[in-house]
């Protein structure tokens, strides 16, 4: 199945497509797979986090479980593996979100291509403004990977225009600026930062950072998919099983606020 596929089959049903993120190895390497098993009857598509040591762009509750992952021994082969494994269960498009640091440590030819091999659809890079190297973002793209960049509701019209210039999967439309995380309500902006996004390319948006229930899901469904992270780490992180949480978030996407 494509991305492309994917956010079309939920527009089909009359909802924004539902990307559920889990980190790989959290939290263990079994429990990590189990968590899959439990949201692929949910997910349109599936966002696995690449531990990392130093995660600038995720708040507590995924910093948390990056370094219990790493403690326990996740490596950037131990992902790859369970990438290969993830991909053997669902034919559902799968992104892996990765600092730039592993890339580099491992030489981004050969990160590609494994990643590619293994069965990954994309990257997502948080910390890659993609003009800063755009031979690197090529190269991805040459390996057969889409790449996604994310715009906050400060993004500038240059910025927007930048990014959608290098993304080829989906555009990330972060709901604020700052970390990951719950939240309450998402700020108003979020309607705004996709109207701007969405004059400017036709790739799917997807908003994420503080979907957290029902109420935050339909707010953040004004974009083609909604991405939701913390709140599904959190409840891995407490033991409680996440099909409850998956139902009430895919009932906000269906109850979505106009746009």
């Amino acid at each position: 199945m494509t991305t492309r596929e994917a956010f079309l089959r939920a527009k089909a049903e009359g909802r924004a497509a539902l990307i559920p993120y889990l980190t790989a190895g959290f939290p263990s390497r079994e429990g990590f797979l189990e968590a899959v098993r439990e949201v692929l009857p949910y997910a349109d598509l599936l966002e696995i986090g690449l531990p990392y040591s130093d995660p600038l762009g995720d708040g507590p509750v995924i910093q948390r479980a990056s370094e219990v992952a790493l403690k326990k021994g996740m490596s950037v082969q131990g992902v790859l593996e369970l990438v290969r494994e993830v991909r053997a269960l669902t034919p559902k498009p799968l992104f892996l979100m990765t600092y730039l640091n592993p890339v580099l440590a491992w030489g981004p030819e050969r990160f590609f291509s494994l990643f590619q091999q293994a069965g990954a659809t994309g990257l997502i890079l948080p910390d890659l403004p993609p003009d800063e190297d755009p031979a690197l973002v090529r190269l991805a793209q040459e390996i057969g990977l889409e790449t996604v960049f994310l715009l906050a509701p400060t993004s500038t019209e240059g910025r927007i225009e930048t990014v959608v210039r290098y993304a080829t999967g989906f555009i990330y439309a972060v709901s604020v600026t700052g970390v990951t995380g719950e939240r309450e309500r998402l700020p108003e902006e979020v309607r705004d930062l996709v109207r701007r996004i969405r004059a400017k390319t036709p790739l799917p948006v997807a908003v994420g950072f503080g979907v957290s229930g029902r109420d935050t899901a339909a707010q953040a469904a004004v974009a083609d998919g909604v991405v939701v992270g913390s709140a599904l780490v959190r409840a891995l992180e407490g033991g409680r099983p996440l099909a409850p949480l998956l139902e009430e978030i895919r009932q906000g996407l269906l109850q979505k606020e106009p746009a």
